[in-house]
């Protein structure tokens, strides 16, 4: 979905063309990975880091367009709303001090979009779901100006024949709405961490990330509210569900965005197989590069928003890899939190993927998509399975047993201890304190009866102190 496309209509014809050279890029993703010829390069981390424009009224400001031709940095680009943008990393191997040059990168790159944006009367701010962002600001008036978006949406109705979205969020408060494009999807924005594993371990990388998730979504909840509405730790994930759902297939894999349909077994072809099989082609853009870039199934991937996703990419030298792009942790509270957000994706993984015993082995799928939309409601207050066979409330789970597993995975990818040492201890003291970015809103929209406005002041205030959210004070 990165790349623009020149036309937003498509006949038949390209339909079918499409879907010819998507299968025959399908079949030769299947001889090259059964020939061993992906990369063996690894474990090399990045991110995608989504964030919004707000004006000093604390509303969402639609100028990206105009910011991003200011700021000109090719790292920076576009999202779905013109108040969104999307900040990218440069790949970084996962070894010695790795998790601070990552918060170096990104500490620079943000300070540069906010030099910019303060020149435009407006702010970045990185939250999962702006408390102030209003129904009316979710239309196709306040799109970005890029044919793929607009193709999107008319393909995604024209499939629903039409037919208004109908959102349905029951948690702590109820919300049921109707909508009629896909700029709900907007209202989402996240912290997607990725992780290239050589081939040999990518089955093991997959499967580990999958387990990860429920976890990591406890311990990092920062999207509460939505119009007002008090729902889930983690509103992001039934919001984007419902967002961009087409309702042509009763199976589960025939929804756009889900938590997918099992673990992979012997390679990771198996979801690129799925892709073909159960999802229709969205995009249908005919691109000149020759099969083994993989352009169609790599576009018609993007188009498949799995909360965890597998990707093909490129090394430097050309060689193919795989990587998992973990797509279910929120933007913010800080700079701070999400690299410890990070720090604990990449340290339990490594941990999960290099059991001798493989844990998807006595560990079950269902169990781990359950852990996951539990830990999404709510968050470290939520009971939560594990490998044991116990089920305990999240953050026991976190403090007694995740973090001991993220802290010697990430000593086996040879991170600095100094590194280890803070970013473990972000996330322990958080655990402890019980303040991630959901409970801090909460607490203080409570506290002081506060309404939206007043909520993003205050929650900008001190998401400008860099402090992680424990520290935060109400």
């Amino acid at each position: 979905m990165g790349q623009e496309i020149n036309r937003t209509q498509f006949d038949d014809q390209i339909f079918k063309e499409y879907q010819r050279r998507l299968s025959r890029e399908t079949e030769l993703l299947e001889k090259q990975l059964s020939q061993g010829v992906f990369s063996t390069i690894g474990e090399i981390g990045g991110y995608e880091l989504e964030s919004w424009l707000v004006d000093h009224n604390y509303f969402p400001s639609p100028i990206n367009q105009a910011f991003l031709t200011r700021l000109n940095n090719p790292l920076v680009v576009h999202e779905l709303s013109r108040f969104n943008v999307e900040l990218n990393g440069a790949p970084m191997p996962l070894k010695g001090g790795a998790l601070s040059a990552i918060a170096s990168e990104l500490n620079q790159n943000w300070q540069e979009c906010q030099e910019v944006a303060h020149q435009m009367d407006s702010v970045l701010m990185m939250i999962g779901i702006l408390p102030t962002v209003r129904q009316s600001d979710l239309c196709l008036a306040n799109m970005s100006e890029l044919k793929r978006y607009r193709a999107l949406n008319e393909q995604v109705f024209k499939r629903r024949g039409g037919r208004p979205l109908h959102i349905r969020i029951d948690g702590r408060e109820h919300l049921a709405i109707v909508h009629p494009d896909v700029m709900l999807e907007a209202a989402a924005t996240s912290f997607q961490v990725h992780l290239q594993s050589a081939q040999h371990d990518a089955v093991r990388y997959f499967n580990a990330s999958i387990i990860a998730a429920g976890p990591l979504v406890a311990a990092s909840g920062n999207s509460p509210l939505l119009f007002d509405t008090d729902l889930w730790d983690e509103t992001r994930i039934p919001l984007f569900e419902q967002s961009v759902e087409i309702g042509d297939q009763l199976h589960p894999a025939g929804h756009r965005v889900s938590f997918g349909c099992g673990y992979a077994r012997n390679s990771l072809f198996e979801c690129f197989a799925e892709n073909l099989a159960l999802h229709d082609v969205l995009l249908p853009i005919l691109m000149d590069s020759p099969p083994k870039q993989f352009a169609h199934l790599r576009l018609h991937n993007g188009t498949i928003w799995r909360w965890v996703r597998p990707l093909i990419g490129f090394d430097p030298d050309g060689t193919p890899h795989l990587r998992i792009e973990q797509r279910v942790l929120p933007a913010g509270p800080t700079i701070a939190d999400m690299i410890a957000n990070a720090a604990l994706f990449f340290g339990l993984a490594r941990y999960l993927a290099t059991l001798r015993e493989a844990p998807e082995a006595v560990f079950s799928f269902d169990q781990a998509r359950d852990n996951f939309y539990t830990a999404a409601r709510s968050g470290l207050q939520a009971k939560l399975a594990w490998l044991d066979g116990s089920a305990v409330e999240a953050h026991i789970l976190l403090l007694e047993e995740i973090l001991p597993m993220a802290r010697q995975g990430l000593e086996t990818l040879g991170i600095d201890k100094t590194d280890i040492d803070h970013n473990l201890g972000i996330l322990e003291s958080r655990i402890k304190c019980g303040q991630t970015g959901a409970v801090w809103q909460r607490c203080y929209r409570e506290k002081y009866q506060a309404d939206s406005l007043h909520l993003v002041a205050a929650y900008l205030e001190r998401q400008r102190s860099g402090a992680p959210v424990h520290e935060w004070a109400l």
